[in-house]
């Protein structure tokens, strides 16, 4: 199992240029769970998730990791703990699948440290969790959209960190490999204790995966909770702006969102 950790943000303040995207954002991740932060496009879920992985410096506030600061944290040391996938990652031309995925090991090593077993041990397992063994041997360039998010995913399974922050990893995905992804997380936080936080669009997916959900609209935090408070249709239709009935999933019991569109509703 993993050792617990704080991760938290405390009136954040981030942008890009003139633009600021949050402000005065707070936000406690939930050790030892699953998070899943929804909303609209462009409200900022991608930006929270950049801060709180240090690839953007806050204008103001903090993202604290077991009390120190992230962004003053050596990278290396960061990366030790807290893994992130990011949206539409870039892998350097001609690169085979095994050497990606074998870069998530790169926070382990120092600067005269060899390749080890627990590497390769890491490496394949990383590989077969996600089916991308066959693919080994092959450029990533070379991959269909899922193939690659797949690959990714690997790379980040591969750090073995106790953090693992995702940015929309079902995108490119079938519906098949969607829930294959959300199993293997789910199976990553039950059976090792790792803290998930994913930015989700599929709202049904979200409820019926996270432990923790995290709705945001125009950078700021609307609800946040378990599934059965967060998802509502009050919340649903002033997070998103869409008229909508939530039911109960008579599989999981987790609240599951029907959106109304104009046609194909019974208005009886």
């Amino acid at each position: 199992m993993t050792d617990d950790h704080t991760l938290l943000a405390e009136d954040l303040t981030v942008g890009y240029g003139d633009r600021t995207i949050i402000e005065g954002l707070s936000l406690r991740i939930p050790s030892g769970r699953i998070t899943a932060i929804v909303g609209p496009n462009a409200c900022g879920k991608s930006t929270l998730l950049r801060s709180m992985s240090r690839l953007l410096t806050p204008r103001a506030g903090h993202v604290l990791l077991d009390g120190a600061a992230v962004h003053r944290m050596p990278a290396k040391e960061l990366a030790r703990t807290l893994g992130l996938l990011p949206q539409s990652p870039t892998a350097p031309e001609g690169i085979t699948v095994s050497d990606l995925v074998g870069r998530g090991r790169n926070p382990h090593h120092g600067i005269f440290s060899r390749w080890t077993t627990a590497d390769d041990e890491a490496v394949a397992e990383a590989l077969a969790a996600t089916e991308t063994l066959e693919l080994a041997d092959r450029a990533v360039d070379e991959l269909s959209g899922g193939q690659r998010q797949r690959v990714w995913i690997a790379m980040a399974l591969a750090q073995r960190t106790d953090l693992l922050l995702l940015d929309e990893p079902t995108t490119f995905l079938d519906v098949s490999h969607q829930i294959e992804v959300l199993d293997l997380l789910t199976d990553l936080n039950r059976n090792r204790g790792v803290t998930v936080v994913m930015v989700l669009h599929d709202l049904n997916l979200a409820a019926r995966y996270a432990d923790h959900l995290v709705a945001m609209r125009e950078g700021s935090i609307v609800t946040a909770g378990p599934a059965e408070h967060v998802l509502t249709a009050e919340t649903v239709e002033a997070v998103f702006g869409i008229r909508n009935e939530v039911i109960t999933d008579p599989r999981s019991g987790k609240p599951l969102m029907l959106p109304l569109g104009r046609y194909h509703v019974d208005t009886a």
